[in-house]
């Protein structure tokens, strides 16, 4: 992917935040189980909020001079689990995988980009974007992780 400038940068995240967003939105209107339903539910909502830091972003790109990293656990569940396609009905644990691989192959994209680039402010853009996506890696994992400890794993 090559980019002319952090405008392009930016169009190109707020489209994969809305993506994603549409897809945790279709999934919990397909789910049953009312549990299931809601979490994904509130990560569309999540990835919605996304959308707008990217636009105000977008709007002054001297808001991102405001962003402030944290330390995000990587907890690597999801480095060990095969890829899966998301279908209606599927089982909590594996909706839960489905939307682990997805964060995890954003964030790996993002942190790619992030060391490709010569330019400090896309690399800045890009780490932003990479730290969200292990933010929702991380929140993902977590959910998967205490369920399975309910299961005894």
């Amino acid at each position: 992917m090559e980019f002319q400038s952090i405008e392009d940068i930016i169009d190109f995240a707020i489209q994969s935040e809305i993506e994603a967003a549409d897809f945790y939105q279709a999934a919990s209107e397909n789910e049953t189980i009312r549990g299931i339903a809601k979490n994904l539910q509130e990560y569309a909502e999540e990835e919605r909020k996304h959308e707008q830091m990217l636009k105000n972003f977008k709007e002054n790109t001297e808001k991102m001079a405001a962003y402030k990293f944290e330390k995000i656990q990587d907890i690597k569940r999801s480095d060990y689990l095969v890829e899966l396609e998301y279908r209606p009905g599927m089982s909590y644990v594996n909706v839960m995988r489905v939307a682990m691989k997805r964060e995890e192959q954003a964030f790996k994209l993002y942190g790619k980009m992030a060391e490709a680039t010569d330019s400090a402010e896309y690399a800045k853009l890009f780490q932003i974007l990479a730290q969200e996506e292990a933010k929702h890696k991380n929140y993902f994992e977590t959910l998967y992780d205490d369920y399975m400890a309910t299961q005894g794993d």
